[in-house]
């Protein structure tokens, strides 16, 4: 069997929608006076990582991330997986510092050989971050599942997190949109050898560039974009920091537009994107069929969101084309507005 036969949804795809989560989130027990003064981020804001006071000036961040296959190649799962999980580190400001595997298996329909080959594949990524693999855990259950717990290191005064953007910031997005779409196509057989090169070149580009952004002076918050697709990650950030954001759609970067069109018009639609629109519906302007899929596409080992104030553009722009990266901004923040949507899509 091929490993993208084992579930509907893959990769970051398979994510429960924000719905579902924050009904988890309210049913979890947590309680008023759950203060911890060591905590600098917990799950307030729908942050990437929590991160823990060290004492110091510095802050340990924390996170976890998994999904199920999203391509065939064990290898090349391992490697995607690693790289996403590493990406909330990146997103923080912060620089990873070691991380544990997390492998659910079905041990008697799928080779112990290919888990092994996917955690090659996460270790190949994890020496090309510079931290090891130091150990992890291991079940057997009915479909695969693989990720890493990853901790890193971030200066306090370089920490990004969701509630800091500010009115007036420029929207960078690091990565083109597509990615669910094409996973999409894959599963269905109708990828073609191109789309497939392209996500995987994609999804296995490092968000390293995070730290650096980070010490941009008017860069004031960063997010990674995956399953929630863009609008959702985006709307985390404007609701934490009490803004509103307005998205230019022309220039949101995406796969070759014409192509990615012809797979929607094939109704390469992963299960999610409904369920992120139904998400930020309420809050979001109106937009047709194509818009929607687009910018709730999940993304898995998307890019990174950046805002920056019109000051700090230059020097992002310039680091980001450096690194090969998407370098325009897309859109803008701006403050809140009665009877203006949170969320603009500007056509």
């Amino acid at each position: 069997m091929n490993l993208t036969e084992f579930n509907p949804g893959s990769g970051c795809g398979c994510k429960l929608g924000p719905e579902a989560l924050q009904c988890i989130l309210g049913a979890s027990g947590v309680r008023p006076n759950d203060l911890w003064p060591m905590l600098w981020v917990g799950h307030e804001h729908a942050d990437d990582a929590a991160v823990v006071d060290l004492g110091d000036g510095r802050g340990l961040v924390q996170t976890v991330d998994f999904f199920t296959p999203i391509v065939d190649d064990p290898y090349d799962f391992g490697r995607i997986a690693a790289t996403n999980a590493l990406s909330d580190v990146y997103a923080m400001g912060g620089t990873p510092l070691s991380a544990l595997a997390l492998l659910a298996w079905p041990i008697e329909r799928l080779p112990a050989a290919l888990a092994g080959r996917v955690i090659e594949g996460a270790r190949d990524v994890c020496r090309q971050a510079g931290i090891p693999l130091a150990g992890g855990h291991s079940i057997d259950i009915p479909e695969p599942l693989f990720g890493l717990s990853v901790s890193g290191i971030v200066d306090k005064a370089h920490l990004k997190t969701n509630n800091q953007a500010q009115a007036g910031d420029l929207l960078f997005l690091t990565k083109p949109l597509g990615l669910g779409i094409l996973a999409t196509a894959t599963k269905r057989g109708i990828a073609t050898d191109s789309d497939r090169t392209w996500a995987l070149n994609t999804m296995l580009t490092a968000n390293s560039v995070g730290p650096d952004l980070a010490q941009i002076p008017g860069v004031h918050s960063m997010t990674d974009v995956t399953g929630f697709g863009l609008a959702g990650h985006l709307l985390e950030v404007v609701r934490a920091s009490g803004l509103r954001a307005e998205i230019e759609l022309a220039k949101v970067a995406t796969y070759d537009p014409e192509r990615l069109r012809a797979l929607y018009q094939q109704f390469c639609l992963p299960n999610l994107t409904t369920t992120n629109y139904r998400a930020i519906q309420a809050e979001s302007s109106s937009m047709d069929g194509y818009t929607m899929a687009v910018l709730c596409d999940p993304q898995t080992s998307g890019g990174l969101l950046v805002f920056a104030s019109a000051e700090a553009a230059p020097a992002v722009r310039e680091l980001l084309a450096a690194r090969g990266l998407e370098a325009e901004p897309m859109g803008r923040t701006a403050p809140e507005e009665s009877g203006v949507p949170r969320l603009s899509v500007l056509v």
